[in-house]
């Protein structure tokens, strides 16, 4: 069936997760003694999206385009920075879907060979997502597969908007959420749940400022597109459909150095034994390196949203 766009919200979001729930896993939570990391005591809250099926929150937006969409017998095509292209093909593995996806070169090992591994077809174009995108654009028009945009596409907001859903029945107390942010789906997604019942704040990349560059503009600009996380946080340009989301409800957008997010990986499997790719580790990366200081007895949540990653020694 297709889904008539229109605004994401609540509602939507509660209806997609009923159509995806039977593909996707329940993440745990843990919470967490901030001491633990060396930080000043607070209660925090960890959802462990990197649990989720094929390694990261990504899954939960493949499913939703891949059910609520009108699939063409061409099948589908996405371009992404790994995990993205990992989701929709393990997605379109489980529903007997082809496949194409397009990654740049930065794109790690350890995604290319689980994306091999659904069965996809692997293009590597460009070194960055940019031109991923572009050759996935090309390859759509030709062939009349559907793309399925990582960030900048409603049933990819409303996937990962179910993420939120998910941790408000799991965390219904706390007063503030991490989230880090590449293309702005997952916080446009996480931000239109809640829609500002409590305070949502973006983490970035110092290497790669997308919604950071777009606030300051009033709208979606390109950006540079770097880093260790470029893999899975450096789109150049965050999306159209979200940045309105973002602008409403979104506290505002932390940026963290390439350190920083190394010292959050080893903090995470110092701590609690958790491997964290590098855009996953960056939300905790804020709290690490004093871009966020919560206030006295705020209660923090932070989103652990990937761990596609074969890397434990953490050097950058």
């Amino acid at each position: 069936m297709s889904q008539v766009s229109g605004r994401i919200d609540k509602e939507r979001i509660a209806r997609c997760e009923t159509a995806i729930r039977p593909y996707i896993r329940r993440t745990p939570v843990i919470a967490f003694d901030a001491e633990d990391a060396g930080l000043a005591p607070n209660r925090l809250v960890l959802k462990l999206e990197l649990c989720q099926r094929a390694g990261s929150f990504k899954t939960r937006g493949a499913f939703a385009n891949l059910l609520l969409r009108e699939i063409p017998e061409a099948g589908v095509v996405a371009a992404s920075g790994g995990n993205h292209g990992v989701a929709v093909a393990y997605a379109a593995m489980k529903r007997n879907v082809p496949a194409k996806i397009f990654v740049p070169s930065v794109a790690s090992p350890s995604k290319l060979a689980q994306i091999r591994d659904c069965g996809a077809d692997l293009v590597i174009e460009g070194d960055r997502y940019a031109d991923a995108l572009a050759a996935a654009e090309d390859w759509a028009a030709r062939s009349s597969a559907m793309p399925i945009h990582a960030f900048d596409q409603d049933e990819t907001m409303l996937g990962q908007g179910t993420l939120a859903k998910e941790f408000e029945g799991q965390a219904p107390e706390i007063d503030t959420l991490l989230v880090a942010v590449g293309g702005g789906g997952l916080i446009s997604g996480i931000a239109a749940w809640y829609a500002g019942r409590i305070k949502i704040v973006g983490v970035e990349p110092s290497a790669a400022p997308t919604l950071t560059k777009a606030l300051e503009a009033g709208h979606p600009v390109d950006a540079e597109a770097g880093g260790i996380a470029a893999d899975s946080l450096a789109p150049r340009r965050v999306g159209e459909r979200g940045f309105p989301i973002v602008r409403e409800f979104v506290h505002g957008v932390v940026l963290v150095s390439d350190e920083a997010i190394v010292r959050a990986q080893k903090a995470l499997w110092s701590a609690l034994r958790l491997v964290a790719e590098p855009g996953g580790a960056a939300a905790f990366a804020a709290l690490l390196s004093g871009g966020y200081r919560p206030a006295k007895d705020e209660r923090v949540g932070v989103v652990v949203c990937g761990g596609n990653t074969t890397a434990v020694n953490f050097d950058l």
